[in-house]
């Protein structure tokens, strides 16, 4: 496995000459049913990505922002459900039929044998990528211990949901950030919980056969929204409500998750990626509706 950095300015030219041809797709409103207020985070819309609405089983399962370039996922959004943290590790990894062709299945299949991962690997990432990645394991954005249902979970398991983290951030300072946001959510969100994880990058890749394969993330961040929620928790989980945000280094050193506000997450984030100035996670910053902050 060797990791290299590819040219800044070449990648921002690339994503502008991507962005004019690349067709948006509008997402239905069974898809939008993982989204706050069915609204997707706002001020990246403009960049070369694909909006994934990831089914599994004739399902919808939650949403991913995906790069096609870096082959990684941007963001996956979901709705948190009550569970008790089992994982469900014996499931095939799957892929994405719809970033290869436009008549793909709109179901995430099982990754096929190796002689056929040209049909498709262009456009997203394969096992091969990560099989000699020393340093990194297969991250989850969406993991599947924030699911609860067996279908939910097995979802969670495609490489459009996956990115390299470094093995001493995946099961350590991350891995706790996991658990206590599932911990939290369970005890004290009273409603729905929104969900959105995701990734910077700065133009270190993975490469395979001597070819940029996979971006590698520099922070990884996740915020939720949940407006019902239990007002008479204990003041230090009370406080994290209705939303709260956290990043952190995916590094071996230096790597503790921040647990933050919303706002403080956008903010830092304006600076250390490519998101436009009016970049928001939540719409209205996840005020319940017809609150004193609400928008009117």
């Amino acid at each position: 496995m060797t990791v290299y950095k590819t040219d800044r300015a070449f990648i921002c030219l690339l994503m502008m000459v991507m962005a004019g041809a690349e067709v948006q797709e509008t997402l239905s409103s069974e898809c939008k049913q993982f989204l706050y207020m069915g609204t997707v985070p706002r001020g990246i819309e403009g960049q070369p990505f694909k909006k994934i609405c990831q089914y599994y089983e004739g399902k919808p399962r939650f949403i991913t922002l995906y790069d096609t370039f870096t082959h990684v996922p941007i963001y996956s959004a979901y709705t948190f459900k009550r569970s008790d943290g089992y994982k469900k590790a014996d499931v095939p990894w799957m892929y994405e039929p719809q970033l290869s062709m436009a008549s793909g299945s709109r179901e995430m299949q099982q990754l096929p044998p190796e002689n056929v991962h040209k049909s498709f690997e262009d456009a997203q990432a394969v096992l091969d990528d990560y099989s000699d990645t020393v340093i990194f394991e297969r991250g989850q954005l969406n993991p599947d211990e924030h699911q609860a249902n067996p279908a939910d979970k097995a979802a969670t398991y495609t490489l459009t949901n996956v990115v390299p983290q470094v093995r001493e951030f995946n099961i350590g300072p991350w891995k706790n950030h996991e658990h206590t946001i599932r911990r939290r959510l369970n005890n004290y969100c009273r409603g729905t919980a929104y969900v959105v994880t995701g990734v910077t990058t700065s133009g270190h890749m993975v490469r395979r056969h001597n070819i940029n394969r996979l971006g590698i993330p520099t922070y990884m961040w996740s915020a939720y929204c949940c407006s019902d929620f239990d007002h008479n928790a204990p003041y230090d989980e009370r406080s994290k409500f209705p939303a709260s945000a956290a990043y952190g280094l995916n590094d071996k050193e230096n790597n503790k998750v921040q647990e933050m506000t919303v706002q403080q997450l956008e903010d830092f984030l304006k600076k250390v990626t490519f998101v436009a100035s009016s970049f928001q996670i939540f719409y209205d910053n996840c005020a319940p509706p017809n609150s004193p902050n609400s928008l009117k």
